[in-house]
């Protein structure tokens, strides 16, 4: 069996416990409850850790878990972190999902507007995400760029089929760049946010509209 990282080790907390502490009965989670709760507690502790000082006895731990029924769901760290990151990535992409047929120009202040309310609601997540791509391992690394790639591609879509932006895709091959370069000046605004930056939800939103529409500019 794979261990994660070392440093404590006995920690043995049995699966699905029916009692709390306090000797009372709980409900016990079902498969997808307790995939759920791991997850969660796997984005809290990778956004507050660099990925090899995350150890599977803090995870179970906080979980309640025995260290085997986390083997049982996730066989080594990188299966565990990748699949925090494709949590994540799946809502990023889910919440500011364009609606066809309304122009970009409408849809960015209400797209930004979910994009930010994510991003304030799951501040452990959206953290554990972006630290992925410093993760020494190679896999969690190739899931991180393939969830930038679908947003970026998200945004792409949005754009070509915006009878204003449509035209500037195909005229300009420096779009995509440019995307993607928007895509990760708009993380860097939001990750100084969550550090306590000075600005309003507003004001953030109104500076990502402008860097987008200002890279995008004729």
């Amino acid at each position: 069996m794979t261990v994660w990282s070392g440093g404590r080790t006995g920690v043995n907390y049995s699966a699905g416990m029916a009692v709390d502490q306090g000797g009372r009965a709980r409900r016990r989670l079902s498969t997808e409850e307790r995939r759920e709760q791991l997850l969660a507690v796997g984005a809290r502790l990778f956004s507050e850790s660099p990925y090899n000082e995350v150890w599977i006895e803090q995870v179970a731990e906080i979980a309640g878990v025995s260290r085997g029924l986390l083997y049982h769901y996730f066989p080594a760290k990188k299966d565990f972190f990748a699949a925090v990151v494709e949590r994540e990535s799946e809502r990023m992409l889910r919440m500011t999902a364009p609606v066809p047929g309304v122009p970009v120009r409408e849809q960015l202040t209400a797209g930004l507007d979910a994009y930010l309310e994510y991003v304030e609601t799951h501040a452990h997540g959206y953290r554990a995400f972006h630290r992925a791509d410093a993760a020494g391992d190679q896999a969690v690394r190739r899931v991180y760029r393939r969830a930038l790639g679908a947003q970026e591609r998200q945004i792409l879509a949005a754009l070509a089929a915006d009878p204003e932006f449509g035209p500037v895709l195909e005229s300009r091959p420096d779009t995509r760049l440019a995307v993607r370069g928007w895509l990760a000046f708009t993380t860097a605004v939001c990750l100084e946010w969550l550090r306590g930056a000075p600005l309003g939800r507003d004001q953030v939103r109104n500076l990502c509209a402008r860097a987008l529409l200002g890279v995008l500019a004729p």
